[in-house]
């Protein structure tokens, strides 16, 4: 997986902790792709958190439309921003235990700001990182919180956060939810999952791995 993915990252766009806890909250239910097309208009609206905690909501909502479930997500941002500048003098929190909680805030949103705006290790169980624990059979168990403690158990706490990122982009790139690419996949000798979550057929593979770096990966996986 080093191999396959040296430079994995979180892959919605930020310059500060503040920008990456919105830009997560965001992503619940959408993609990063969907999120990063927003947040420049975003966060030059509200570039503090006393700005959020001041918004207007219908102007908020207006914004953030395109993400989807975009009032449940405007009254998390405004809730957000009340809680940072009331309880946090409008910055950020680093512990776990005050960023879960925020508004609109859980374990897996903690982990993106800690691991990645902080340096602090974390797991970041999303649907991607929870499948493919499954899959390649290192935990059967299926909440997320249960899944984080299996899987720490076997990673070295300073490979956490990178582990986290190598998983998802493995998950959006080549192991799908619906259809895998099992005869595409460099992991293909190691998983149990093999040719159950997806094709086994590598031509048939191939096809349904179409990110940037997908000759990188195929050459990765000896497909011809």
């Amino acid at each position: 997986m080093a191999v396959a993915y040296p430079d994995a990252h979180a892959e919605l766009d930020f310059t500060n902790p503040l920008e990456l806890l919105v830009a997560t909250v965001l992503s619940a239910q959408t993609t990063d792709v969907r999120v990063n097309q927003v947040t420049p208009a975003l966060f030059a609206r509200y570039p503090a958190a006393a700005d959020y905690a001041a918004a207007d909501r219908s102007e908020l909502e207006e914004i953030i439309r395109p993400t989807g479930f975009y009032r449940a997500k405007a009254g998390h941002l405004i809730g957000l921003g009340e809680a940072l500048v009331g309880r946090f003098d409008g910055r950020v929190p680093e512990a776990l235990e005050d960023l879960v909680s925020l508004p609109g805030v859980g374990r897996k949103t903690a982990h993106v700001v800690r691991g990645n705006a902080f340096g602090r290790p974390g797991l970041t169980v999303d649907t991607h990182f929870a499948r493919l624990m499954g899959r390649l059979g290192l935990t059967a168990e299926t909440d997320p919180v249960k899944i984080e403690h299996a899987v720490s158990a076997l990673i070295e706490k300073g490979e956490w956060t990178m582990f986290s990122h190598r998983i998802i982009f493995h998950g959006r790139r080549v192991c799908h939810a619906r259809k895998a690419a099992c005869g595409a996949c460099l992991l293909a000798a190691d998983c149990p999952s093999y040719g159950l979550a997806g094709p086994a057929d590598p031509a048939e593979a191939e096809r349904l791995i179409t990110s940037d770096d997908r000759e990188h990966l195929l050459a990765l996986a000896e497909v011809e």
